[in-house]
């Protein structure tokens, strides 16, 4: 289905400033194409943090994603034009409406949360105000799609699409997302590069937060084919993203930073190809 070539994502946050340099610069030493960071007032700031990243290792660096309603638009296309001209183009711009745990975050800052729609409009508003402040050059964005709404604004707007379902979500169902983005994005279709992100990668024991995560226990998770796990040795591994390549045309790949060792020999092996 696609013709794009494998890269690959770390996606983690700073509990130090010496811990996010190692992992930073390890990333970029296995061959990770980006160091992508989550949003939450529970985290340190992602703006700052990934700056400070793409200044101690040549590895592009991305939002994953930035909520939406925790600023107002014209500051969020701010911080992101920001990172762009800081980093002479590495910096990938991924951007939601916000998980619904976001919420009590929002009103603790001040803002108001809104409805579905409203946050949808937010995420407009603030892409709009980024190509104003681009000009020429101009950041690539990352929407995830999931429902009908915003897989309509992604096939319109995104360079990029995280395919955004649940972690026991069938593998036909992603494949009906993928058709219907194609679709939807119609002379844009070829244009869009597909993201998937993995909880883990390798055959390591599942780690505690997956289930909060994934909303069903390690071992639930273990014993489906979810397509938010990568198991098995490295051939193994590999084999299963090119199988996920054909079937989807999910090429760009994000890994939980505890297993971005876990997952370096699958990068060695297909990266770039």
């Amino acid at each position: 289905m696609s013709d794009k070539r494998f890269r690959f994502g770390v996606v983690g946050s700073p509990a130090s400033g010496e811990a996010w340099i190692k992992t930073v610069r390890q990333a970029a030493d296995l061959g990770y194409s980006t160091v992508l960071m989550p949003d939450g007032l529970q985290l340190p700031s992602p703006f700052p943090s990934l700056a400070m990243a793409a200044a101690v290792a040549d590895i592009r660096v991305g939002t994953f994603v930035a909520a939406a309603p925790l600023r107002t638009p014209r500051a969020t296309a701010w911080e992101a034009h920001t990172l762009t001209l800081l980093t002479d183009g590495r910096f990938e711009f991924g951007l939601g409406t916000g998980r619904p745990a976001v919420e009590e975050q929002v009103n603790e800052i001040g803002l108001h949360f809104g409805t579905a729609k409203e946050r949808r409009d937010q995420v407009r508003e603030t892409l709009d105000h980024l190509v104003k402040l681009d000009g020429e050059r101009r950041t690539p964005i990352m929407l995830a799609a999931g429902g009908p709404r915003a897989l309509a604004l992604a096939a319109a707007r995104a360079d990029i699409v995280s395919l955004a379902k649940d972690a026991m979500t069938p593998r036909a169902e992603i494949a009906q997302l993928v058709k219907d983005l194609r679709e939807l994005a119609g002379s844009r279709a070829d244009d869009i590069e597909l993201a998937m992100n993995l909880f883990a990668a390798g055959t390591r024991e599942l780690p505690p937060f997956t289930q909060r995560a994934a909303g069903v226990t390690p071992e639930e998770l273990e014993a489906s084919d979810s397509l938010m796990l990568l198991r098995g040795t490295t051939q193994e591994m590999a084999d299963e993203l090119q199988r996920r390549r054909d079937d989807f045309g999910v090429s760009y790949i994000s890994v939980n930073a505890l297993f971005l060792e876990d997952l370096a020999p699958v990068v060695e092996m297909l990266n770039g190809k």
